[in-house]
């Protein structure tokens, strides 16, 4: 295989679709404007916790094909994998990130070359910024002289590797041309589908996939503020509701993090605001979540003098070290901000590392369980008893993924 890429942003998306592509034959650089990302990864020394990313990176094949760069190079196909993130404030899309990617690549593309963008993109990004960019900086036009898709990145951080393989993907083309280079270049490792439509249906295709997700999980969310008012166990009337064949009721948690979930409504939300009332009102639902856990916390130890507390989980999703956007980080914050002793821990992230929870919850007034990674729920388990022996006041509020209103009763301890 003679083609040669440049993936840009060699982050949790980026560094390992790269790997992927040098194991599969293509003459790959890795860029990032990161120096420190590049001096670690030259070293081999990796930036993100991925299954299976310290093998193949050791890979013969990828050892020949792979390498990192802080600034592009020609080549014939460019992969962007950079942020696109919120504006906190305003929640406007911030597109500065894919702005600097395309004019970096700028210099470098000649007649024939093909970008791929596979960061997320409010709706109708390709056609009025990436192709515009690309034909003001390089003075050839996009869908004959060079060729322009979208194929947004469907994977989830801890099983990357697999989902790049054996998800179905979808492309977008300027026209059904970049579409169909697009294809080739996926074809020579994806498993799955791969699905061809035009730019702006697959920018809204995964506004849509995650959008959906995110207006479920505020139904369930909105459904456990309800049974808790009721005095239900909002887990047992969901595992009830959901022997219905036509019901699937998610969990209710702490709220929706990631790099993706939390954002992509708002892209959605700000490209058609008259049409999207609800999608806005299930992300004020999910953002109001830890707050309303702080404040489930703050009820359990009303009353106790200096209370202390020991947070167990800091990540957005059990078993991995991101912290993008994390709601367990909120009701962290949100707690400490109010003068709380609060003490955050996480095998998965550094600095945050503990030996045991026996060890850490001594003289504790309450143990929050905010991420139910394996290895908790495990000493848990097994240690439960022992950990309520060594506190000061007893409580352990598994709250996890989800929680029910007789957790947070302070008469059972």
């Amino acid at each position: 295989m003679s083609k040669s890429i440049v993936v840009l942003g060699i982050g949790y998306v980026g560094l390992p679709l790269a790997i992927m592509l040098a194991k599969v034959g293509y003459k790959v650089t890795g860029v990032d404007v990161n120096e420190q990302v590049v001096k670690s990864i030259r070293k081999g020394s990796l930036t993100i916790k991925e299954n299976n990313i310290e093998t193949l990176f050791n890979d013969e094949e990828v050892k020949k094909n792979f390498k990192v760069d802080e600034k592009p190079c020609y080549a014939d196909v460019f992969i962007v994998c950079v942020q696109t993130p919120l504006d906190r404030r305003s929640k406007l899309p911030d597109l500065s990130y894919m702005v600097s990617a395309i004019e970096s690549i700028n210099p470098y593309l000649k007649k024939g070359n093909l970008v791929i963008i596979e960061s997320t993109l409010p709706p109708l990004t390709c056609r009025k910024l990436v192709k515009p960019l690309i034909e003001k900086g390089t003075k050839l036009e996009v869908g004959k002289e060079v060729f322009l898709a979208h194929c947004p990145e469907r994977v989830m951080p801890g099983q990357t590797f697999h989902e790049l393989i054996y998800n179905n993907r979808i492309i977008g083309g300027i026209n059904p041309k970049s579409a169909r280079l697009a294809r080739e270049v996926y074809s020579s490792f994806v498993e799955g589908s791969i699905e061809l439509t035009d730019d702006v249906t697959a920018e809204m295709v995964k506004l849509m996939e995650n959008t959906h997700r995110d207006v479920n999980i505020a139904l369930a969310n909105e459904l456990s503020l309800v049974a808790e008012t009721l005095g239900v166990n909002v887990k047992e009337a969901i595992r009830l509701a959901n022997k219905h064949p036509r019901v699937k009721i998610l969990s209710p948690g702490i709220g929706v993090g990631g790099h993706c979930l939390p954002k992509d409504p708002w892209f959605l939300i700000h490209s058609d605001p008259k049409n999207t009332s609800l999608i806005l009102a299930a992300r004020k639902v999910n953002e109001s979540m830890p707050e309303k856990i702080a404040s489930k916390v703050r009820k359990v130890l009303k009353g106790i003098r200096d209370p202390k507390i020991i947070a167990l989980g800091m990540t957005y999703k059990p078993d991995s070290d991101d912290l993008r956007e994390s709601p367990a980080i909120e009701v962290i914050k949100n707690l400490k901000e109010e003068g709380y002793n609060i003490s955050a821990y996480d095998t998965f992230v550094k600095g945050h590392e503990y030996d045991s929870i026996v060890n850490i919850a001594k003289g504790a007034d309450c143990v929050v369980v905010l991420v139910e990674h394996t290895l908790i729920k495990e000493e848990l388990e097994k240690t439960e008893n022992e950990i309520k022996a060594c506190m000061r006041n007893p409580f352990i509020l598994r709250i996890g993924t989800s929680y029910e209103p007789d957790t947070f009763d302070r008469s059972q301890r």
